[in-house]
């Protein structure tokens, strides 16, 4: 039988995972490596790859093998290491496209500037009478609430409350099977920290969240994309990928999809929780939008039964972004492992935003809120497109529900360039290629309708396309 060379990227992969590991000083100058078997195995390599990436390391003075003993870090490795950079670690790309340009331009963006590439409501279409009201009633809770640690799974009526309205949407968990987390972000984090190695494979939608991308990054995880249709992931691209690249997770959006609008169907729903099945992969299934939505979309964790799968949500996108708040829903051997890793990476729960957030829910005033909510969103959906459309903005589909469109722009205009020229002008925009992997997206943006209700946003989204198709005809 002829030898099979191992495969030269997943030698690079272990490679590069043992440099980050120096990088990060998670393996200090001295450290002993793991052994060759037991990176294989928590990798998913050939023990023939770890073979020939520990070789080349050698080759390159990375490390030193000591016969009978292992392999070191060799003790300059360390010497001109710098801190990780979570930027650095996916592919060079023009930072125009980069989830932290996105991210950045958004949050740090001036008063006056628009920004219909955001994630966010505008504050005149949030709760602001409800929070007040839940702040008063804070301010004279006793001195334990203000001044102490919370319990580590959270506060039990809104666990509570969060199992109730879980229930709504089909999904059955007790309040000890739910863990409160500062936000959705974290409730990643956490997740990602409980479940994930250091090269562990993640199966993520193209296009999906940006910052799926680099919170995954930071777990040193190898991110695999799926393409993604109106109805789900696309099954055989599904099917291809978890046989393929034997992914540990699959995170997504089911109920309003980020950033396509688009809504999962039961028939997909259910041949991605058999494939997972199996494939042996967990799901992670973040549920934010969860409000905006007029009628319930079918869950992967409401079949499932949180088996495998993990149901995720947090109510800054409909309450506030500033009391931040999120939850996870597992099996209870899950939420144990995770009250353990928050305890050990925030001690104690937030327990005043807790009860803040526990105060504007339980608030009658809050659901009506919802519905003026949903059909504000509704009109300014069906007007946004319109106005797109006359602009030769085409959106991908016409969601159901929620706040983004996702379209093409007209003549394949570059996003990137289109959002350079935007900013310059004090418009904030979100290009395509932020969201996909596969960097296929070129001429894709997400459109925020929330933020689209000024004269402005239009006028300068007109000026720059028509300067983009000006640049193109002279080239």
């Amino acid at each position: 039988m002829d030898h099979i060379a191992p495969s030269p990227s997943r030698t690079t992969m272990v490679m590069e995972t043992i440099r980050l590991r120096i990088a990060s000083r998670a393996l200090l100058p001295g450290a002993k490596l793991p052994s060759i078997r037991k990176l294989a195995a928590a990798l998913k390599v050939s023990t023939s790859t770890v073979v020939e990436a520990y070789e080349r390391l050698v080759g390159d003075g990375t490390i030193q093998s000591r016969p009978g003993s292992g392999f070191y870090v060799t003790h300059h490795a360390g010497a001109t290491t710098i801190p990780f950079s979570v930027a650095d670690a996916g592919p060079k790309r023009d930072r125009a496209i980069d989830p932290f340009w996105v991210s950045r331009q958004s949050l740090e963006a001036d008063a006056e500037d628009a920004k219909p590439g955001c994630g966010w409501l505008p504050p005149s279409w949030l709760p602001e009478d409800g929070v007040r009201r839940a702040l008063r009633t804070l301010s004279r809770a006793k001195s334990p609430v203000l001044s102490e640690y919370g319990s580590p799974l959270g506060l039990a009526p809104l666990r509570q409350l969060i199992g109730r309205r879980m229930g709504e949407r089909g999904i059955e968990a007790s309040p000890d099977q739910i863990l409160l987390a500062e936000s959705g972000t974290q409730a990643i984090d956490l997740l990602c920290r409980l479940l994930l190695e250091p090269g562990d494979t993640v199966l993520v939608d193209d296009p999906c969240y940006f910052n799926f991308h680099a919170l995954l990054r930071a777990h040193r995880a190898q991110i695999v994309g799926v393409p993604y249709t109106p109805t789900g992931p696309d099954i055989d691209a599904f099917t291809k990928a978890v046989a393929d690249h034997r992914p540990r997770l699959y995170i997504t959006n089911s109920a309003i999809h980020n950033p396509t609008g688009a809504i999962l169907s039961p028939v997909t729903a259910h041949r991605v929780l058999k494939i997972a099945e199996q494939g042996n992969v967990v799901i992670i299934e973040d549920d934010i939008f969860a409000d905006f939505e007029r009628s319930p979309a079918p869950r992967l964790a409401a079949f499932d039964g949180l088996d495998r799968v993990i149901h995720i949500g947090s109510f800054s996108k409909t309450l506030s972004a500033s009391g931040r708040c999120g939850f996870i829903a597992a099996k209870p051997e899950w939420i144990d492992s995770l009250t353990d890793l928050k305890i050990a990476t925030t001690f104690g729960g937030g327990r005043m935003t807790a009860e803040l957030v526990y105060g504007v829910l339980s608030d009658g005033s809050y659901r009506k809120h919802l519905e003026t909510l949903r059909q504000r969103l509704a009109t300014a959906m069906q007007t946004v497109s319109t106005r797109l459309q006359n602009l030769g903005v085409t959106p991908w589909l016409e969601p159901q529900a929620g706040m983004f469109l996702w379209c093409r722009l007209p003549e394949d205009r570059d996003a990137a360039d289109v959002a350079r020229s935007a900013l310059q002008r004090g418009l904030v925009l979100a290009p395509g290629n932020a969201f996909s992997l596969s960097q296929s997206a070129t001429t894709f943006m997400r459109f925020n309708v929330s933020q689209m209700q000024e004269q402005k946003v239009f006028d300068v989204l007109r000026d720059v396309l028509k300067t983009a198709q000006d640049r193109r005809e002279n080239l």
